[in-house]
């Protein structure tokens, strides 16, 4: 990046120096071609007050200065020259100057010489009996004098391209300093001096920086906590197969540890697809169909399918509400609905209550699932929804939870661009609300 910038600095200073010798050349080739014609100008008005007799000595006088007078009748025939015969010379009443001057009483032409690479430079004007003076000098071109002042326009160039040289490399590493100073203090917290302008830019990369290092640290948590929950099935399940296989079990014993396998082998299966779930919630770029749903029926349907899930715990789910219509994935709502009532039966105590309610409130719906259970204590909120983040885990363990139900809940209200909010207290319970924007 840095070379690039400098780079670019240079070929700006390079253009621009190129621009300037150009058009200095111009304006001075401008500057001089007027001051040739003002110069002519003055000389053709001078030979009006000359008489008949004076033009031949004015003439001569004239020639030494290399100044060339011509003498043409009111047709444009030539009479007098001061530099060649004028007999055989012709008829020059229709050279643009000439016929300006017959017309208009003044008129002036600028005529380049290919052989010589020379200008002449042409002044005429009517007299007043009607014969037409014309007074005409030769410069060098443009081309010529480009030619002659291309040492000194280099010399001049090289130094100030030398100069735009060392000037670039200050700028680029005054530029660039602030961003490599970020680069070796990304993580020190040092205090970076920077660019007012730049201020944007280094914040969003201080912040990605910061994603980036803690994306890593979730993923490396996430990694542990996933071969830990994997490891403690599998482990239970191999031990018990062990005792069978080799005959240390008989009788009753068989049956309680083949149940031992059996529930942990479905909690294995829970965890296994729980984290594929997650990882398709991962993926940003997955697609999913969109529909109109009542969040209402969703919520019934809930209620009425772990209704006994929820009476094997004790616990008493109840339900109320209205229409309240989301637009939505139906599956993904449907699954958000099971973990926030299956969470709140499995931490709930003996005799225990789950609300859920659907309610319209002005522009947005409201889901609530409240519970009179164990409650959260507030040093764990903020982490509750985190990857098997566990207050209690010996519980969570024995009501068979994955520890994902409630990371599967944050994807899934963040995929709807919904809004999550916890109540909770310990040994009061807890509140969940999804607030989702209306669907009219």
């Amino acid at each position: 990046m840095k070379k690039k910038i400098n780079a670019g600095i240079n070929l700006v200073a390079l253009l621009a120096i190129a621009a300037t010798m150009v058009l200095f050349t111009a304006v001075f080739y401008g500057v001089f071609k007027s001051q040739i014609m003002a110069d002519l100008r003055i000389y053709a008005l001078l030979l009006r007050e000359e008489s008949p007799g004076e033009l031949e000595r004015t003439g001569r006088n004239m020639r030494e200065e290399k100044v060339r007078i011509t003498i043409m009748d009111p047709q444009g025939q030539v009479l007098y020259d001061n530099w060649a015969d004028s007999v055989g010379m012709g008829n020059h009443g229709m050279r643009p100057e000439v016929r300006q001057a017959i017309d208009e009483g003044e008129g002036q032409a600028i005529r380049r010489s290919e052989t010589l690479d020379k200008s002449t430079f042409y002044y005429a004007v009517r007299l007043e009996d009607g014969r037409i003076a014309r007074v005409a000098a030769q410069a060098e071109s443009v081309y010529s004098i480009l030619g002659g002042a291309l040492p000194g326009l280099v010399w001049v160039g090289a130094v100030l391209l030398l100069l735009s040289l060392l000037l670039a490399h200050y700028l680029t590493g005054r530029l660039m300093e602030p961003i490599e100073k970020l680069t070796r203090h990304m993580d020190d917290g040092t205090e970076i001096g920077y660019y007012q302008e730049l201020e944007p830019f280094i914040h969003t990369i201080r912040k990605q920086h910061a994603d980036i290092v803690e994306n890593a640290r979730l993923r490396q948590e996430f990694t542990a906590n996933v071969t830990h929950e994997l490891k403690t099935p599998l482990t239970s399940i191999s031990g018990y197969a062990e005792l069978i296989e080799t005959g240390m079990a008989s009788g009753e014993d068989v049956v309680r540890f083949a149940g031992g396998i059996h529930q942990n082998a479905r909690r294995l299966l829970n965890l296994i697809n729980d984290i594929i779930r997650l990882s398709e919630l991962d993926d940003p770029g997955e697609e999913f169909e969109e529909e109109r749903v009542n969040l209402h029926e969703l919520a019934a349907v809930c209620v009425e399918m772990l209704d006994v899930n929820a009476a094997g715990h004790g616990v008493s789910l109840q339900y109320t509400g209205s229409d309240g219509y989301v637009r939505g994935n139906r599956n993904m709502l449907e699954e958000l609905l099971y973990n926030l009532c299956d969470n709140a039966i499995r931490y709930n105590v003996e005799g225990g209550t789950v609300q859920v309610e659907v309610v319209r409130e002005r522009d947005r719906v409201v889901l609530t699932v409240k519970d009179s259970g164990i409650g959260i204590p507030i040093e764990h909120q903020e982490r509750i929804f985190q990857r098997f983040y566990r207050v209690d885990r010996s519980r969570s363990k024995s009501t068979g939870g994955t520890g994902l139900g409630l990371a599967i809940v944050k994807h899934i209200v963040a995929r709807h661009q919904a809004r999550l909010e916890l109540d909770s207290s310990p040994g009061e319970g807890t509140a969940i609300r999804v607030y989702f924007k209306a669907e009219t």
